[in-house]
C-alpha cells in the first residue's frame, strides 16, 4: 500500500515537463493510450489509478513508465519499469525501457545491456532502434545508429527514428542526406523536423542559417543558442550527439541551462526547448513532488539520484552520525526491526563538515511528512522534520 503511494506521488511528478518535442514517443515503452484521446499526462494519472488498485498491473506499469519518460521524468520512469520488470521478468518491455531510461540520461554504455537482454527476450529493433541507435550515436557509433534508426523507420517510433537519423548524417558531414532523410517531416509541417532541419544546419557549418531556421520555427528563440550552435562543429561526434538530441553540452558553464530548456532535442523523452517552460504554479508544484519517493530504481545512476535529491525539499531525518558509515547499520536495523512499514523506503546521507544525517524522504509536502513520523512514532522511532538548503549535499545511503 506504501509502495503505490510513492508511485502515485512519483508520477504526479511528471505531469509538470513541459511540453515535449513533436508527438513520437519512445517505442521501447509501448502500450497505447486508445481509446482515449489525452495528453501524456492525462495518461498517466490513468495509470497511476490503475496501479494504486492493482500495482502488480504489469501493462499500466509499462504504460506509466512510458508516459513519464515522455514527460521527461526518466526518474520516475525508471521506478515503474523497474516494478514491471519483478511482475514479468521474462518480458522484454521492461528492459527495453529501462534502456529508454539510460539513454534519455546521457548513459549511453549503460543502456546497452538492457537493449541485449530485450532482444533475448523477443523484442525486435525495429521496435527499440529509434533508442538503441541514439545510444550508439552518443558512443560516436554513427554506422550503427544510423543501421539501428533505419530499422526503425519501418516501426511505431518512425517519425523519431527518421529524425534522428537526419542528425545522425548531419553529425557524419552529410548534409544533403540529412536534409533529404527530413523531407517526409518537413512536407507535414512537422515541428520536430523543423527543429532537427536547423540543428542539421548547425551540424554542417552553417550556424546563420541555423538561427535563421530556429527563428522561422519558434520567433525569437535562436538568440541564447547562438554561441551554441556557433561551437556545435568544434565537438566530438558523441558531443554533438548528446547536444542535439539531449540538450547536453559538455562545459556550457552557466550557458548550460539555458541550452538545455531552450534546445529542441529531437526525443520525446526530454522537454521541448520552445523557450517554453512549465506555468508558474506548476513549477511551484512540481518542487513539493517527490521524485525520490519510489524507490531507487535500479537503472538510476548515483549522481541522478544524487542531483535529484539537492533541491529545497522535505525530509524526516531519523538520526545523526560524525561519520555516514555508522548511520548504514542504523538505517539497516530500522527496516529489519519495521519491515512493513520501511517497505519501499529508501535512505539518504546528508553530509555536512561536522555531522551526517540519516535521512527518508523526500515527501511532497509537511503534512504527509507529519504523517509518516506519526507512523514512525507508533514503532517507538524517533523522527523529526528537516528540509535541506541548496548547499547541502544528499545522496542515497552507501554512496561514497
Amino acid at each position: 500500500m506504501r509502495g503505490t503511494m510513492h508511485l502515485l506521488r512519483a508520477g504526479a511528478l511528471a505531469a509538470t515537463v513541459a511540453a515535449v518535442l513533436g508527438t513520437a514517443v519512445p517505442a521501447t515503452a509501448q502500450g497505447s493510450y486508445s481509446p482515449y484521446n489525452e495528453t501524456a499526462t492525462a495518461a498517466l494519472a490513468r495509470y497511476v489509478r490503475a496501479i494504486t488498485a492493482d500495482p502488480k498491473d504489469f501493462a499500466s506499469l509499462v504504460a506509466a513508465g512510458r508516459a513519464a519518460l515522455e514527460l521527461g521524468d526518466a526518474q520516475a520512469a525508471a521506478g515503474f519499469y523497474a516494478r514491471a520488470d519483478e511482475v514479468n521478468p521474462r518480458s522484454p518491455l521492461p528492459q527495453a525501457g529501462m534502456a529508454a531510461v539510460s539513454v534519455a540520461n546521457g548513459e549511453a554504455q549503460a543502456a546497452l545491456p538492457y537493449f541485449a537482454r530485450a532482444q533475448q527476450l523477443g523484442a525486435s529493433v525495429v521496435s527499440f532502434g529509434a533508442d538503441r541507435g541514439l545510444a550508439y550515436d552518443l558512443l560516436g557509433r554513427q554506422a550503427q545508429a544510423q543501421a539501428d534508426y533505419r530499422a526503425a523507420l519501418t516501426g511505431p517510433d518512425k517519425d523519431l527514428a527518421c529524425a534522428r537519423l537526419a542528425l545522425s548524417l548531419a553529425i557524419g558531414g552529410n548534409r544533403a542526406g540529412a536534409l533529404d532523410t527530413l523531407s517526409p517531416l518537413l512536407a507535414k509541417r512537422d515541428p520536430a523536423g523543423a527543429r532537427a532541419r536547423a540543428f542539421v544546419l548547425a551540424l554542417t557549418g552553417d550556424p546563420m542559417g541555423a538561427r535563421a531556421a530556429i527563428d522561422t520555427a519558434m520567433p525569437g528563440s535562436s538568440a541564447s543558442l547562438a554561441p551554441f550552435l556557433m561551437r556545435l562543429g568544434t565537438l566530438t561526434a558523441g558531443q554533438k550527439a548528446a547536444a542535439v538530441n539531449l540538450g547536453m553540452f559538455p562545459d556550457a558553464g552557466d550557458g548550460s541551462t539555458a541550452y538545455a530548456s531552450a534546445a529542441l532535442p529531437a526525443t520525446a523523452a526530454r522537454p521541448a526547448m520552445a523557450g517554453a517552460t512549465s506555468p508558474p504554479v506548476a513549477q511551484e508544484a512540481a518542487s513539493q513532488m517527490v521524485a525520490a519517493s519510489i524507490p531507487a530504481p535500479r537503472p538510476a545512476s548515483a549522481s541522478a539520484q544524487r542531483s535529484s535529491a539537492s533541491a529545497h525539499k522535505i525530509w524526516l531525518q531519523l538520526g545523526t552520525s560524525s561519520t555516514s558509515e555508522a548511520l548504514n547499520s542504523q538505517f539497516d536495523k530500522l527496516k529489519s526491526h519495521n519491515q512493513d512499514l520501511f517497505d519501499g523506503i529508501h535512505g539518504y546521507v546528508a553530509r555536512s563538515a561536522d555531522r551526517s544525517r540519516l535521512l527518508i524522504g523526500p515527501f511532497r509536502n509537511a503534512s504527509d511528512a507529519d504523517t509518516f513520523a506519526e507512523d514512525l512514532e507508533s514503532v517507538h522511532v524517533n523522527a523529526f522534520k528537516w528540509s535541506n538548503s541548496d548547499s547541502d549535499l544528499i545522496v542515497p545511503l552507501g554512496t561514497n
